[in-house]
């Protein structure tokens, strides 16, 4: 069997990669990523190269909007299931540039869908967001609640759920959307907080805490954000499906530097004002993704905040 996975120079479609390869040896991994520019190649690039390990993954260069290149990929490898974890990333920057996510968010995600729906795919993952829900007052969250994206970005994301519903009511092609709540771990993206925060500690830059540290955050492992998809895909789906890949453990961010201090060096703060394109807090209800993969036990916060943080010490010099 072949499988595409998208994203796969990304945080999370990199550790999926490599979870799923080291899990299923027998299956063939097509990985494919745009490398842009948002933030460090050269993360990126460290990525890859942990790819080279497996001998069942082979990476493309390949942008979602080319569909050209895309329909020469779906001919020749005749996917049985395909994983979306390409997207343009980061809340704020999206009011700074919507035109990268209707690019790659938008018309990417389409591209994608109407491939994998005319090649008969089996079985179809996409990365929806915790930015789908905006800002709300009834937590947790779950994923029947309504939708008020407050940002660019969060607004892209509900659009792919809608595109995905369409596609079922149409044409029956089933999908999973899964709605990340704040995913941190090992290859973490520079431009989330706990990885901005280390860095600032370990290469000495200036660490900018966006509304004084009043910000709370449903943070999720990564190796349970692998472990949950991969579980999840030896099951039926039902239609347009979706789930919130969250911990429903919530921890406020003063928490979690406090949490840090004593262990990493000094780090100058600077306090800035709320960001408009922010969410105060996110709090998902993980029931639904439990209960259909008997889910029982996330990684203890504090430990996956230790190994990430383990993790960076030994890798701060790529964030340069």
């Amino acid at each position: 069997m072949t499988i595409l996975i998208t994203g796969s120079a990304g945080f999370i479609g990199n550790n999926f990669c490599i979870d799923f390869a080291k899990k299923f040896k027998n299956t063939k991994i097509i990985s494919i990523d745009n490398i842009n520019s948002y933030y460090s190649k050269k993360i990126k690039f460290n990525r890859l190269k942990r790819l080279k390990n497996f001998k069942n993954i082979k990476f493309f260069k390949i942008d979602l909007k080319n569909k050209l290149k895309l329909e020469k990929l779906f001919k020749k490898y005749k996917f049985k299931e395909v994983y979306n974890f390409a997207a343009q990333a980061g809340v704020r920057y999206s009011e700074k540039n919507p035109h990268a996510y209707i690019d790659s968010n938008i018309t990417g995600f389409l591209n994608l869908i109407e491939l994998s729906k005319k090649s008969n795919v089996k079985k179809f993952f996409f990365a929806s967001s915790s930015s789908v829900y905006g800002d709300s007052k009834r937590f947790p969250l779950s994923e029947n609640e309504k939708l008020y994206p407050k940002n660019f970005y969060g607004m892209t994301k509900k659009l792919n759920e809608d595109i995905a519903k369409r596609f079922f009511d149409d044409y029956k092609f089933k999908s999973v959307g899964l709605r990340f709540f704040t995913v941190f771990g090992e290859w973490g993206r520079p431009d989330m907080f706990l990885i901005k925060y280390l860095n600032a500690a370990y290469n000495k830059k200036i660490f900018y805490l966006n509304n004084y540290g009043d910000h709370i955050r449903d943070f999720t492992y990564i190796n349970d954000v692998t472990n949950l998809i991969i579980k999840l895909r030896k099951k039926k789906i039902t239609g347009p499906d979706i789930y919130n890949i969250c911990s429903n453990k919530p921890i406020h961010l003063k928490k979690v530097i406090k949490l840090l201090i004593p262990d990493t060096p000094i780090v100058k703060i600077k306090k800035l004002g709320f960001q408009k394109a922010d969410v105060y807090k996110t709090h998902g209800n993980n029931n639904k993704i439990k209960k259909k993969i008997s889910f029982k036990r996330f990684t203890n916060f504090n430990l996956a905040l230790s190994k990430t943080h383990e993790w960076f010490k030994s890798n701060y010099k790529m964030f340069k």
